[in-house]
């Protein structure tokens, strides 16, 4: 069934308002909820109507306890601030509008705006800035350490030859063995800049089964990757490559945090009027690579996506740097909320203005 004929027509405008608004009867129950509501709490019109809001919620009772202060006339219409907090997902900071209703319309209309919106475009804004910013840094220092660096291996290798002792030798090898993983180093730097891009159309899904064949190829024995897929995700317009790249260093990263025990989740979305990169896209594809691992170290959150930071013993610190540039360069953004027990990797990619999502659930 779509939206559209499970949708009640005395709320047909609430669809065209940016914020989410949910409408509640006199139990609690969901009466409607619009687009922008079913993008904020990852739920469908179908599958919430007739049942407990809050009970969507580890703190549901400050839902229930404005809904019983609306029965009882306590207000006309109050503001108030909530952290509404639910398993498996970022908590969300939400300054919220209850305006209490007439039946038989409903009991209570909830309209939800996130608090930090504002505050998450602006370190998006700047993250980009500084994004730029290294990259050129990296760039041009790569290209001056790689010059001297094949004279260095090159004068090592000519030293060899004359010397008579082999332990002398050793040491010329060690030289040479350092240049190649330096060079090797370089090159990985370099990759965004090498190769042209490659575009058609992608199908997302393809990507995360490729992605996820290969980690659990890795990981064979107690790593879960878990699919939450919307199958009404239209495809969009990007180099298929460097996107099974992206994807694959969130996923193998967070297998790695793991220690290959536990459990990823590859979630796919549909979202709708959404601001990225400062320009307004009618649809994206929101893509959430989720781990249950323990976080990222708190001294290094504002710095992931940086060359060479690295949380890992042993890690270049390049991989999300590397995903960062590929996501950029299909217009889109990589963000990360993280916390023990939950790290939510968040790609959002433009879709082409032409496509277009099914109106059902999709796929859960």
């Amino acid at each position: 069934m779509t939206r559209e004929a499970r949708a009640d027509s005395r709320f047909g405008g609430l669809d065209l308002l940016g914020s989410a608004v949910v409408v509640l009867d006199a139990r609690g129950q969901v009466v409607h909820l619009n687009q922008a509501a079913e993008q904020m709490f990852d739920a469908s019109l179908g599958v919430l109507t007739g049942h407990p809001f809050a009970a969507l919620f580890a703190n549901g009772s400050l839902i229930d306890a404005l809904v019983g202060e609306a029965c009882a006339n306590s207000f006309g219409q109050k503001r108030q601030e909530f952290v509404l907090e639910r398993h498996g997902h970022p908590l969300l900071v939400l300054s919220t509008t209850a305006v209490a209703l007439d039946a038989p319309v409903g009991a209570l209309l909830l309209e939800f705006r996130e608090i930090d919106q504002r505050l998450r475009f602006e370190r998006e804004s700047a993250i980009a800035d500084s994004a730029r910013a290294n990259r050129e840094l990296v760039r041009n220092l790569a290209h001056e350490i790689k010059n001297p660096l094949g004279g260095i291996r090159g004068a090592a290798q000519l030293l060899e030859t004359e010397l008579a002792e082999q332990g002398l030798r050793e040491y010329t090898q060690v030289i040479v063995k350092e240049a190649d993983r330096l060079q090797s180093l370089v090159d990985r730097l370099l990759e965004p800049h090498r190769h042209a891009r490659v575009e058609a159309e992608v199908n997302i899904h393809e990507v995360c089964e490729r992605v996820r064949s290969v980690v659990l190829a890795e990981y064979p024995r107690a790593l879960v990757v878990d699919r939450d897929y919307d199958a009404s995700i239209p495809e969009l317009v990007g180099d298929k490559t460097q996107l099974i790249q992206v994807v694959l260093n969130l996923v193998r990263n967070a297998a790695q945090a793991l220690e290959g025990r536990g459990r990823i989740l590859l979630r796919t979305r549909v979202a709708r009027q959404i601001t990225i990169a400062r320009q307004r896209h009618r649809l994206a594809l929101e893509l959430h690579v989720i781990d249950d691992g323990p976080g990222v170290a708190r001294e290094i959150r504002e710095r992931i996506f940086f060359p060479l930071v690295s949380g890992r013993e042993g890690g270049t610190g390049l991989g999300l740097s590397l995903a960062q540039s590929f996501v950029h360069q299909h217009g889109g953004t990589i963000d990360c909320d993280s916390r023990p027990g939950l790290t939510d990797f968040r790609i959002l990619l433009p879709l082409p203005p032409s496509a277009r999502a099914a109106k059902g659930d999709g796929a859960r």
